[in-house]
């Protein structure tokens, strides 16, 4: 491959070419019943990214990949009569070794998301579960991580923390060695009046004192002061992290949300997008996902399956 083939190619698409380097993931995939998310799952198959296990009602699966013309041969369907119970039998799946990764397939997120957090037959483990877009920005020159947008609605302190140190592990395991945090607010300055400015710095002090490890942490940062080198320098914020962030911390799924469809309508980015903290990562993906997105979030959750092959599970925290 040329340097010029390779500047050209997105951030994405070099991530894709990483997960292509380890074994594909065996991953069980949930209530496949549209097209978009049939489709997607084999594609990431003849991709090389995972061995898909299907749960859900036959019929309707082998229908739908009729009329859209995508070949199941080879492919393991677990029989199960609607959305709820494929959830359930996911789980199960899991819990009995039989895959690595969850993906979502046409079912509302909340409905997997139920089974997966159950109290005696989920997939939790002593970290708060939460999502991390993996967000390819055009124009910019890294890949940026935005955590939690998905999942936690408020989050308080200590789950912020299990927010941060999720973000920080996937980077670990993208070869990213000490991922630049910023931890988001409106301004860049301790206040009361914003109670998001006061987390911040009670993350950073948290990391200097061990309770988070493996990243570089900053905040309270602006979105402008954390991406933005020129926007720090006016500012006067200077260190290692202000304008050159990797992962974006937001105060909030509301403001997190808006953050990374902002720059999915606005700017055209791609958002891969991964679940941590269960037993197991958890791909979800929306019918509104490219190709490429799809195929990004499958290799995200393909690496991280190697990753664990050889690490211990998540410690209690």
């Amino acid at each position: 491959m040329t340097d010029e083939k390779t500047a050209t190619r997105s951030k994405h698409d070099r991530l894709i070419d990483v997960a292509n380097d380890v074994p594909p993931a065996s991953t069980v995939v949930v209530h496949p019943c549209d097209v978009s998310s049939l489709q997607g799952v084999i594609e990431a198959r003849d991709a090389g990214l995972v061995l898909p296990i299907l749960v859900g009602p036959e019929s309707k699966i082998r229908d739908v990949a009729t009329h859209a013309g995508i070949d199941l041969t080879g492919v393991e369907i677990v029989n199960v009569p609607h959305s709820d119970a494929a959830a359930a039998k996911a789980v199960e799946l899991i819990h009995a070794g039989r895959g690595e990764l969850l993906m979502k397939g046409s079912l509302h997120t909340d409905e997997l998301m139920r089974a997966c957090t159950a109290s005696a037959t989920g997939l939790r483990t002593g970290r708060r579960i939460s999502h991390v877009f993996i967000m390819d920005v055009p124009g910019h020159s890294e890949t940026l991580f935005i955590t939690d947008a998905a999942i936690n609605i408020f989050p308080d302190l200590d789950t912020k923390r299990d927010i941060v140190q999720n973000a920080i592990d996937l980077c670990h395991a993208l070869r990213i060695e000490a991922p630049r945090v910023a931890i988001l607010s409106a301004v860049e300055t301790v206040t009361t009046k914003i109670p998001s400015t006061v987390e911040a710095a009670a993350l950073c002090k948290m990391a200097e004192r061990g309770q988070i490890t493996g990243g570089l942490l900053d905040g309270p940062l602006a979105f402008d002061n954390a991406i933005d080198p020129e926007a720090a320098r006016i500012k006067g914020i200077g260190g290692a992290i202000a304008g050159h962030a990797q992962v974006l911390v937001v105060p909030d799924l509301e403001s997190g949300n808006m953050l990374a469809k902002n720059l999915s309508f606005m700017a055209k980015a791609d958002a891969a997008g991964i679940v941590l903290g269960a037993r197991v990562p958890i791909i979800l993906t929306s019918r509104a996902d490219s190709v490429r997105t799809r195929l990004a979030s499958a290799a995200v959750g393909s690496i991280l399956a190697a990753a664990r092959r050889t690490s211990a599970p998540l410690p209690k925290v």
